[in-house]
């Protein structure tokens, strides 16, 4: 086996967590795997993996090397499909991560349509509200919301999202609806946090055309999406976020807007990637797929940044 082949399974298994898993999907016998780990290990000097009768874990070292081997197969991947004739179908994974409702809602009841275009491709989708570190974890793309802090991806924006804030109808009957931003410091809200980001307690309007953040209380604070919105269905406080994660909940009396009439800032969605990701056929085919029918969700197509 040679060295790429190595770094491959080496991969596999980080991936997959097991020796097993990683083997059946290389259809190689275990035996195999092992030895050619052994063999990889003993070349390089170092234990890459930590094994257990439970699991199996990239030591330190291994970890590190884990990193290098998912950019330099990637970046073999990526040349022989921009040098091959089937450049336009390409193949390989293709590791994208993006917020559950994102996935849910928008992007997961099309993804047929992604797969018929480009069968050749395997997509690994993963979702959450921990900001991934793409390069460091080996993500060729990610969709995010918010102007993008991070100068060493590319960023391509993908639409502008209205925003709604909302709540129970338990909670305003207990709490009174708010008709003025000034009236928000008596309400709750549903904090929330991501990362190491600091928790965010305010809620966000455009007054005289210009947007202002107003404070406001709130007793409970999570970290994810799915339990933000549940916390307000749960009459905790006030929520604020795109309008059509929260549409289903709204047409059914769930959730209520409030402050309808004052507008809020919409909030921009960007789909983002390493730099030396830009001319991967992977990335390529999967953004302009993306960008097609976001622009048809969210009023017309966004203009490349």
């Amino acid at each position: 086996m040679n060295r790429f082949d190595a770094m491959t399974l080496f991969v596999r298994i980080v991936e997959t967590g097991s020796f097993t898993k990683a083997a059946n999907g290389l259809d190689m016998p275990r035996a195999t795997a092992t030895l050619t780990i052994q063999k990889l290990e003993q070349r390089l000097g170092v234990r890459l993996l930590e094994r257990t009768t439970r699991q199996v874990r990239p030591t330190f070292e291994g970890k590190a090397f884990h990193e290098r081997c998912v950019h330099l197969l990637a970046e073999l991947e990526d040349a022989e499909a921009m040098l091959k004739p089937t450049a336009r179908q390409p193949s390989g994974v293709l590791r994208v991560e993006m917020h559950g409702t994102q996935a849910r809602k928008i992007v997961l009841p099309r993804i047929q349509d992604f797969h018929r275009r480009y069968p050749e491709l395997s997509l690994v989708l993963t979702s959450g509200d921990r900001r991934v570190d793409l390069i460091g974890e080996g993500v060729d793309c990610a969709l995010r919301s918010g102007v993008p802090e991070d100068s060493s991806l590319v960023a391509r924006k993908l639409a502008d999202m209205p925003q709604v804030i909302c709540a129970s109808p338990a909670y305003l009957e207990r709490h009174g609806v708010p008709t003025h931003p000034d009236a928000l410091h008596a309400h709750a809200v549903v904090r929330f946090f991501s990362g190491n980001q600091a928790t965010d307690s305010t809620l966000d309007l455009l007054v005289d055309g210009h947007p202002r953040s107003f404070e406001a209380g709130g007793w409970i604070t999570v970290n994810d999406g799915t339990n933000y919105v549940e916390c307000a269905r749960q009459g905790c406080g006030l929520i604020q976020l795109p309008h059509f994660s929260v549409a289903s909940l709204l047409a059914s009396g769930e959730l209520v807007e409030v402050l309808a009439e004052w507008p809020k800032p919409v909030l921009p969605l960007y789909a983002v990637y390493p730099e030396r990701r830009q001319l991967s056929p992977r990335v390529r085919v999967f953004l302009d797929w993306i960008v097609s029918f976001y622009g048809e969700r969210f009023d017309g197509p966004a203009p490349a940044t």
